[in-house]
């Protein structure tokens, strides 16, 4: 009996794994976390925010890997994954792609998905196709219509070079920026903070992300921002599965205008706000979890 077997340690139950993915400009891999039975038929996968990665849903796979088969993968850029040579491509299409080669790695006919804010616009993406895999979805703060100044925002903080002298100036940074969030205990931000942070050759800590994620963001214009908006609302439509819409009180990527047009359209998605947040809940404390567990299960 391996010693994985004799702690029950939550963050033993898992294994890091690979699959090749392509890009127009060549190969890479995408790493993910794997929980629970790997024979298991019933395969729940979760994707994480722009500048997050796949350790941010250890509780809820945690929680849910007796059920499920949960696979949690690290986004290209990100984490344990590669780096794209060409940053021109960190974008949906890319993403989508990579998600259907990860499937059938998996050997998965149906999935469920939780998507947080870019992780919910991949799963929309993939959700639209004809003969798609998903057969419930969670988006966690995002819809098809992004407010533009919260994107500012978000390309702003990915943008920006920082480094940290210690680790404890490094976690307060990644707390600043991520208040939003909600309430967590200081062993919380601990963890959401070592997540995405890595500490270089010099000793110095840093976020732990290709900065060329920045790319695309920088070169949106109007049209280009108005036409992506225009086609998420085509894939949000196209959508037939049950969905969960899961929105954060405070919330400024998500309005309340927005969700309630979600609710009547497309999926007709089920709403669910958590109050004391904004973008985006972190699944990190039990009665969220219990939110995606009830509409996953239920």
């Amino acid at each position: 009996m391996t010693l994985d077997k004799l702690i029950p340690d939550k963050m033993t139950q898992h294994q890091i794994k690979t699959v090749q993915c392509l890009s127009p400009m060549g190969l890479h891999k995408m790493a993910y976390k794997e929980w629970g039975d790997p024979r298991n038929s019933k395969v729940l996968v979760c994707v994480h925010g722009v500048t997050r990665v796949s350790d941010d849903f250890d509780n809820m796979a945690h929680d849910l890997c007796q059920e499920y088969r949960v696979i949690c993968p690290d986004v290209v850029g990100r984490g344990r994954s590669d780096w794209l040579r060409d940053p021109q491509y960190y974008q949906l299409p890319q993403y989508v792609s990579d998600m259907v080669t990860l499937l059938a790695r998996l050997d998965a006919e149906t999935v469920h998905w939780v998507g947080t804010s870019m992780g919910g616009l991949i799963g929309m993406g993939l959700a639209s196709l004809r003969d798609s895999p998903i057969r419930k979805l969670i988006l966690n703060d995002v819809g098809p219509s992004l407010n533009p100044a919260a994107l500012a925002r978000i390309g702003d903080y990915i943008g920006q070079e920082v480094r940290f002298a210690s680790f404890k100036e490094a976690v307060h940074y990644i707390k600043d920026i991520s208040l939003p969030f909600g309430p967590h205990t200081d062993e919380e931000w601990n963890k959401l903070a070592s997540d995405v942070l890595r500490q270089d050759k010099d000793g110095q800590w840093k976020r732990h992300y290709d900065p060329g994620l920045a790319i695309p963001f920088k070169s949106t214009t109007p049209e280009s921002a108005q036409k992506a908006e225009a086609m998420l609302w085509m894939a949000y439509d196209a959508i037939t599965c049950p969905t969960l819409l899961i929105r954060g009180e405070q919330s400024d990527l998500v309005t309340p205008e927005l969700a309630q047009a979600m609710t009547k359209r497309g999926p007709k998605a089920k709403l669910m706000e958590i109050g004391g947040v904004g973008h985006a809940p972190t699944f990190v404390h039990q009665d969220q979890i219990a939110i995606a567990k009830d509409f996953l299960l239920g």
